[in-house]
């Protein structure tokens, strides 16, 4: 069975009938359609996707990791079809949480419950476990509120324990915008060309230094992002 803590089984109540109708059901109902609508408009190329496919061929699992305003339309990162499992994604144990938990869901996403900045252990050992039942993940190493293109070390850890791949990627647009949100959240136009560029897949040997391991994933987004910026600017 996947790991997940419903907020109902932590003693927090959702709401009402209509309240949890509305903001559990239709709500990420909504999103979720008007969100994919929205994706069928985007011309998509993907650049560095051959890597990426041989680990999945050979049934192993990754980490896709990118920074948190790349956040939006990240779904088309993930195109592969596992037998019995997909993506993952850290989701907090609270109504906002439950909320994305319940969006992420019509994308065939699933959530692991728990919130890293509270309480970083507990969610990192659920992470592991639904790494090792087979789950690839999607992980923002600046989430939930930054700062931002900071990495933190949840993704470093959750290799190193897992021998799972990482693969650094960012999205870029033609044609786009950003939110005035803390992690000025990039926003495409519809019809606009979203490039998908993947970094090289590589693993964090167990005895690995985090900090060092650290320092290169950092780079490597930062590098990343300098090019989506470039793609925007051009």
């Amino acid at each position: 069975m996947a790991v997940r803590v419903a907020i109902a089984d932590r003693g927090r109540p959702l709401g009402s009938p209509l309240s949890v109708w509305l903001n559990f059901r239709a709500v990420p109902f909504l999103v979720a359609g008007l969100t994919k609508l929205w994706s069928y408009t985007l011309r998509v190329r993907r650049l560095g996707f051959e890597a990426v496919e041989e680990v999945v061929a050979r049934d192993e699992r990754f980490i896709l990791s990118f920074w948190h305003r790349r956040l939006f339309m990240m779904p088309l990162a993930y195109p592969f079809q596992r037998k019995g499992r997909g993506v993952a994604i850290l989701s907090s144990d609270s109504k906002d949480g439950e909320r994305s938990a319940a969006t992420w869901r019509w994308f065939g996403i699933h959530a692991v419950r728990g919130t890293a900045s509270d309480d970083g252990a507990k969610a990192l050992v659920r992470m592991i476990q639904a790494v090792k039942q087979g789950w690839d993940f999607g992980i923002t190493p600046d989430g939930p509120r930054g700062p931002l293109m900071a990495l933190k070390p949840g993704t470093i850890a959750l290799a190193r324990k897992t021998g799972a791949w990482i693969v650094p990627v960012t999205l870029a647009y033609d044609r786009c915008f950003e939110l005035k949100t803390w992690d000025r959240m990039v926003i495409p136009f519809p019809f606009a060309t979203c490039a998908i560029k993947y970094g090289t897949p590589y693993k964090v040997p167990p005895k690995a230094e985090d900090g060092a391991e650290g320092l290169r994933l950092q780079r490597e987004m930062d590098e990343l992002e300098a090019w989506a910026e470039g793609i925007h600017h051009a």
